[in-house]
């Protein structure tokens, strides 16, 4: 592969803003040997891995630091990584201090209450010392939305997450002016946040009902520099958790994370949650295992709405959920940014050319995107 200096350098520097004598985490998985995966994506992947180790290997020889871990990719994205990564994060102490008391099984099984994380995050805290200051997570699946990733920012870290990354972006979406990308997402935000409802129709067939009321949208703008923060490389969304139970309408989807559907699924959508599920694609499949797993996955998760210039292939959905215009709808967890539904699961479908419609409380109404065209 050739060099990627120049971009790792962006990143850590720019992205993360490293400073003196922090302590670098670079962590990747691995194809699982039970894993069905087509010949690109295998390719992807294999790159991903490799991209990992060589961001470990640059930021230890250029900022004395550079710690690495890989391991089997976990079931999906938004279950916990495994005890060898939070060992590598959170340090021996805390780690010991967790098993001893039980925290650590419940919380990498998902099934800690909210007692019990509270009570895991001040072991947390107490060794904060040993925690990890930068996180680079070069995973396929995403970590974004687990307790381990929450845990890490509540002591500080500032994490990076690039699930199904392709190293082909440092050249495209991660090129973006980052400072023009945080001003137009603050002004989606801002917008946003106006609004109690917001509805999404789609030439497609989409059309939604998501319900804001009582949450706040975030932006995700790439600039990782303050004390716990969190967000997706590439960048470039404003994002909120829906008011569970409430959300409805109809979700048309085309396209799978890392692929375009043999044929679209239609999601009936009733009380914040997919009550039914039309097609024949092989991915209708994965998602009722998924929802005969655990219920949880069949929540209305996350409205994002697009705001990054530089991205713009569909066939990868962390770039894909990016694309200036756009909008994502995912199910599943959204715990760990505003919501209170927990699963082992969380997962974004990107809508094109869709309109989107802020609703305030005393029933006007205001086009923020019209036809995949932001107007803010």
């Amino acid at each position: 592969m050739p060099s990627l200096d120049g971009a790792f350098r962006s990143l850590f520097e720019t992205n993360m803003g490293i400073g003196a004598n922090e302590r670098v985490l670079v962590f990747t998985d691995t194809i699982r040997t039970d894993e069905t995966v087509s010949a690109g994506d295998r390719d992807r992947r294999v790159r991903l891995s490799a991209t990992a180790r060589m961001a470990a290997a640059f930021a230890a020889r250029t900022y004395g630091s550079g710690g690495f871990v890989e391991f089997p990719a976990t079931p999906a994205s938004g279950a916990e990584p495994p005890r060898e990564l939070w060992l590598a994060t959170f340090g021996a102490d805390a780690i010991a201090e967790l098993d001893q008391s039980g925290l650590l099984a419940k919380l990498l099984a998902k099934q800690a209450s909210p007692d019990e994380i509270a009570a895991a995050r001040e072991v947390v805290l107490t060794h904060r010392h040993a925690v990890a200051d930068v996180i680079i997570a070069l995973a396929n699946n995403s970590t974004s939305h687990t307790r381990y990733r929450a845990l890490a920012c509540a002591a500080g870290t500032r994490f990076a997450s690039l699930p199904h990354f392709d190293p082909d972006m440092f050249h495209s979406s991660m090129t973006v002016d980052w400072q023009a990308l945080a001003e137009r997402t603050a002004r989606l935000v801002a917008a946003v946040n106006r609004a109690e409802w917001v509805r999404v129709t789609c030439p497609n067939g989409t059309d939604m009902m998501i319900c804001k009321q009582g949450r706040d949208a975030g932006g995700d703008d790439g600039l990782l520099t303050a004390p716990g923060c969190f967000g997706n490389l590439p960048a470039g969304e404003g994002y909120l958790a829906p008011l569970e139970g409430k959300s409805h309408g109809t979700m048309v989807i085309e396209w799978a994370p890392t692929r375009k559907l043999d044929e679209p699924l239609r999601l009936t959508v009733e009380n914040g949650t997919v009550a039914r599920m039309e097609g024949t694609d092989p991915h209708r499949a994965k998602l009722e295992a998924k929802f005969a797993e655990n219920a949880n996955c069949r929540n209305i998760a996350e409205l994002g709405i697009g705001t990054n210039d530089k991205a713009s292939r569909p066939d990868n959905v962390l770039e894909a959920e990016k694309i200036l215009g756009t909008i994502h709808i995912a199910l599943g967890d959204n715990s760990g940014f505003g919501g209170r539904v927990s699963a082992p699961f969380h997962e974004d479908y990107v809508f094109y050319r869709p309109t989107l419609t802020a609703i305030m409380a005393d029933g006007s109404e205001r086009v923020i995107i019209d036809d995949g065209t932001m107007l803010v």
